[in-house]
């Protein structure tokens, strides 16, 4: 059985490879050390990232430590092709759900994370030719051998997880989808009801919108909000999306302990419905119907 996310927010290691502080192994261990010591257990992945680069510093420096690897969860992803990875002779960035491409991206992932399981491999984007009972089987499998606890979804539409879901013995576990008060699309167009409906866990990528969610007007509001709240605009924004029926779990690319520290505040009181609206319509320049 997959582990849960009872945490504030999940740490998003797409800039890993990025980080110039954190390419030692023994300062990473450091790192991610004390984010466990803050609860924070939770490190989502991605082939892309990096071109792999963003897993083998993390397993890398699991290798050094080799205490943390039992202390850490892991998400991950696959199946976007970018062109540097095609070797088709094409060049061109696609997706690919076929039992083959993810049976070896996960055997790639556990090696360069050092890890004996992943906690849950996700498909990073649906892929219009995606043989569905063949991608499913491909999951089951993994899950059977024991090399992914649980498998699940990101950026799919309801029929898109519901098809593949369909074609599988074990239940998709997880929905990691764009959500914030710069993106509110899927609480209006069904999308995230449907996630709840199916029993899907929420995962929120890109939380604070890039950072547009301190800008103009809403970054005025959600300012003055915070200030009343007694926390920062950042941990606000991410108040404003945990509010939501299934608690949505931010997914936060910010490696910066300050700034982490910074998003942990609680408000204080927890976000009424009022300010919530408020918040929505700075946000989307209208008010709701």
């Amino acid at each position: 059985m997959s582990a849960t996310f009872d945490v504030p927010l999940v740490l998003g290691m797409m800039r890993l490879h990025e980080a110039r502080d954190l390419q030692d192994p023994e300062r990473l261990a450091d790192w991610i050390e004390a984010r466990l010591d803050q609860g924070l257990v939770w490190f989502d992945h991605a082939d892309i990232y990096g071109d792999g680069q963003g897993e083998a510093l993390f397993g890398a420096a699991l290798r050094r430590r080799p205490g943390l690897a039992q202390r850490v969860r892991i998400v991950t992803k696959a199946s976007i092709i970018t062109p540097q990875r095609d070797t088709s002779g094409y060049a061109v960035k696609h997706y690919d759900a076929s039992p083959a491409y993810l049976s070896a991206a996960i055997d790639a992932a556990l090696a360069r994370l050092g890890v004996e399981r992943l906690d849950h491999f996700l498909l990073h984007r649906p892929d219009p030719l995606m043989d569905a009972e063949a991608t499913g089987r491909a999951l089951d499998d993994a899950v059977a051998a024991g090399k992914i606890a649980a498998a699940g979804v990101s950026n799919f539409l309801p029929e898109q997880w519901r098809r593949l879901q369909a074609a599988m013995h074990q239940t998709l576990a997880v929905h990691q989808l764009e959500l914030s008060l710069g993106h509110s699309a899927p609480l209006f167009d069904g999308s995230y009801d449907a996630l709840l409906r199916d029993g899907l866990t929420p995962l929120a990528w890109s939380p604070l919108g890039g950072g547009s969610v301190f800008e103009d007007r809403l970054g005025q509001v959600l300012t003055a909000e915070a200030e009343a709240h007694g926390c920062s605009p950042g941990a606000l924004a991410l108040a404003w999306l945990r509010r939501l029926p299934g608690r949505p779990v931010p997914v936060v690319g910010t490696l910066k302990p300050e700034r982490l520290e910074a998003l942990l505040q609680a408000p204080a009181p927890s976000l009424a419905a009022p300010p919530w609206y408020a918040l929505l319509e700075a946000a989307r320049c209208h008010r709701v119907a």
